[in-house]
């Protein structure tokens, strides 16, 4: 199963929020939101899950999803 990051405008700032912790994070850039949400998945991925970056433009569509694939444990020493 994939872990879902979703990059999202809120208010003034935007958030970066997922299924993999409860808490949303927030920023004052879209650019620092979307980092967290990059540095999110490879710790993700570091566990072995995939995970799925969305990010939303301020109207609210979709602007594009990455994809991280998870890293065979047996293979990071």
């Amino acid at each position: 199963m994939d872990r879902i990051i979703s990059v999202r405008p809120v208010g003034d700032g935007w958030s970066v929020q997922s299924d993999a912790f409860d808490s949303e994070m927030m920023f004052l850039s879209g650019a620092k939101a979307e980092a967290a949400a990059r540095r999110l998945a490879r710790t993700v991925a570091k566990t072995g899950q995939n995970a799925q970056i969305h990010i939303f433009l301020r109207d609210g569509v979709l602007a594009g999803t990455f994809a991280v694939h998870g890293q065979d444990m047996a293979l990071a020493v």
